[in-house]
């Protein structure tokens, strides 16, 4: 059977990548390859368009298994299975302790409880959170706004009063005081409070062996519009200061530190970089522990919590986000992390429901109990395509991680603003990326639900950026917020005004070549459609006065012609004349005839090239909205 196949394969000469160029350039009949076929991402790595195993041969961490060091292909030998973690907020003791144990019930097996006071609490009060919660058989965590180093020693304590194996048990309290910083520009009390606080919980629960006592949230700088490179390597650089820092004096050993702490990273839309994200994060921080020289290798291991991002949700057609956060659990859970967080869909703007709870547990277990995501370790390795990006964003990160240790460390490059300006920098990127469409959010600057209205008040501060700024800040903060906010401010803009005036109404005029009307009508209704404006699309129309007395029955504010670059410079001028300033009048494309067209006094024209969110907005103006 073996020779059978064999003569079979001889068929197939092989191909080298000499010969796949030549092609490839043939077929491009002189076209730019670069241009064409190379995706240049946010992270500055040129994405080819196929990749082969030659591509590997310097790669040197294919040659270890996973759970070895330095854990690229994960950290577990037999299988990939993750932690189904949901949140939930602390108000009533037994009120969240009830909802757990029904989270426990389908299918979680991973807690966190989020305290959003600076309450004092007791061990009774945390012996009725987690009355009958097997702490061997489920990871607990604690988000604490403050008094984390009181949650700690309270969990302790009440651990061992239990019947439990101190060392199975899993938990984490979420303290990062440095990664906090960065969004308050002020410590607490000072630096050297936090760095006390941090050993003494290490010191605390020394016996808890899997109880992470601090975070490194990464998430924070990906919510902020970080690239994916970035937020690895500020996470890396973050994660540096709290070795450096608490292993200075020897006020703790690189070990203990090393295996008391949890990255927190978010999940964007990008799926591929996103599980070479995360292979990369474990590569490069086994390498950063290990100068430390530990006692043990397996301190090296980095331990992971992901959580789909929010700065790709939208408040508009909010069900599309249950699709975004399905693709961002499969990157993380093909990634290798540890433990997981899928936001409900409705989780940026409202409190979230039984319903949206229950789908948002659901999308992790669907990965884990039917399509098996959960039982084969490293599930990407060998991929040509996803080595390559482990390689390339590993590459990256480790020259900005480097670029921000010449500058003293993470809390110096805050000091200094470079890590923020770095952000900043991205995130107008990626915002005029967004306002141009060269980045997509679907039902928000691309395809909207046409039907879509808002009914009911909306707190403004769904539209703004997250500032946790100090009133005594010493640095500029980050400020977590959305991609989509301003184009939900401009829809949600026309919506208010549509409740006591009449909602303004673009009116198509395809006229001319059948396959370009068509196609620049529809680009036109969504066009106008994500400002939330009325659309009303037409067969086309003999004359323009044809179509000019449609769009006055029909009560249109807006007008836009849909024609062929070759009929424009007729029939532009024609309906100008006809429309007579009545209404405003749109040219949908670029012809080449534009400046002749603006010659004669036609000043709107629309094309792929706009920058949707600033016409938009010059539009409302123009109505009065």
């Amino acid at each position: 059977m073996a020779n059978k196949y064999n003569k079979l394969f001889e068929e197939f000469p092989p191909v080298s990548t000499q010969q796949w160029m030549d092609k490839v350039t043939a077929d491009l009949k002189g076209a730019d390859f670069n241009r064409k076929l190379v995706w240049k991402t946010n992270e500055g790595i040129d994405v080819q368009p196929f990749y082969r195993a030659e591509n590997l041969e310097n790669l040197e961490y294919l040659n270890s298994l996973p759970g070895e060091f330095p854990f690229v292909r994960g950290n577990k030998k037999n299988n990939n299975d993750w932690l189904v973690r949901q949140s939930i907020a602390v108000t009533d003791f037994a009120e969240a302790n009830k909802k757990a144990l029904n989270y426990l019930m389908k299918g979680v097996d991973s807690l966190a409880f989020v305290f959003s006071g600076c309450t004092e609490y007791s061990v009774a009060d945390m012996a009725l959170l987690l009355k009958d919660i097997q702490l061997d058989a489920v990871e607990v965590n604690f988000v604490c706004k403050c008094r984390a180093c009181k949650i700690a020693e309270l969990f302790v304590e009440f651990a061992k009063q239990g019947n439990y194996d101190l060392k199975s048990i899993r938990a984490s309290v979420e303290y990062d005081p440095f990664g906090k910083y960065a969004l308050t520009g002020k410590f607490k009390i000072d630096q050297n409070f936090v760095i006390d606080q941090a050993v003494k919980m290490i010191n605390a629960t020394a016996e808890l062996t899997k109880f992470k006592t601090l975070a490194v949230n990464g998430k924070n700088f990906g919510n902020a519009g970080s690239s994916i490179v970035q937020e690895l390597a500020y996470s890396l650089a973050l994660g540096a200061e709290y070795m450096s820092t608490l292993t200075d004096g020897e006020l703790v050993e690189p070990d203990a530190v090393a295996k008391k702490m949890k990255f927190n990273f978010s999940v964007s839309a990008n799926y591929f970089l996103e599980i070479a994200k995360l292979r990369s994060a474990r590569l490069l921080w086994a390498q950063i522990v290990k100068a430390y020289e530990p006692k043990c290798e397996c301190s090296c291991k980095m331990i992971i919590h992901a959580e789909t991002g929010s700065w790709n949700k939208t408040v508009y057609d909010p069900f599309v986000n249950a699709l975004r956060t399905q693709t961002e659990a499969m990157s993380a859970s093909l990634g290798g992390v540890d433990s997981m967080t899928v936001l409900p869909f409705n989780a940026i703007y409202e409190e979230s429901t039984e319903f949206s709870d229950r789908i948002a547990r659901n999308q992790q277990l669907l990965l884990k109990e039917e399509s098996n995501f959960s039982k084969i370790a490293d599930p990407a390795a060998g991929s040509y395509y996803i080595e390559e990006l482990t390689a390339a964003i590993a590459d990256q990160a480790w020259k900005l991680f480097l670029e921000v240790q010449e500058k003293g460390g993470f809390l110096a490059a805050l000091r200094e603003g470079f890590i923020q300006a770095e952000i900043k920098k991205m995130a107008t990127k990626r915002d005029l990326n967004i306002a141009t469409r060269r980045e997509n959010l679907l039902g928000t600057n691309q395809f909207p639900n046409f039907n879509e209205k808002a009914e009911k008040e909306m707190d403004a501060a769904i539209f703004a950026p997250v500032d946790l700024t100090s009133g005594e800040a010493e640095i500029e903060t980050l400020k977590p917020y959305r991609g989509a906010q301003a184009f939900e401010a401009l829809r949600y803009k026309t919506d208010v005004y549509a409740r006591t005036n009449k909602r303004p109404l673009a009116f198509m005029m395809p006229i001319g070549n059948l396959n370009m009307r068509k196609a620049r009508a529809q680009f036109a209704c969504n066009f106008f459609a994500v400002a939330g404006f009325d659309v009303l699309d037409n067969n086309g129309f003999e004359t323009v006065e044809e179509g000019w007395k449609a769009a006055q029955d029909a009560g249109a504010q807006i007008v836009v012609i849909c024609s062929s670059d070759d009929e424009y410079a007729e029939l532009a001028p024609a309906a100008f004349e006809a429309i007579a300033g009545k209404a405003i009048f749109v040219v949908a494309g670029a012809p080449a005839c534009t400046d002749e067209l603006k010659a004669k006094g036609i000043a709107n024209f629309i094309n792929v090239k706009s920058n949707l969110l600033a016409e938009l907005s010059q539009y409302q103006s123009l109505l009065k909205i």
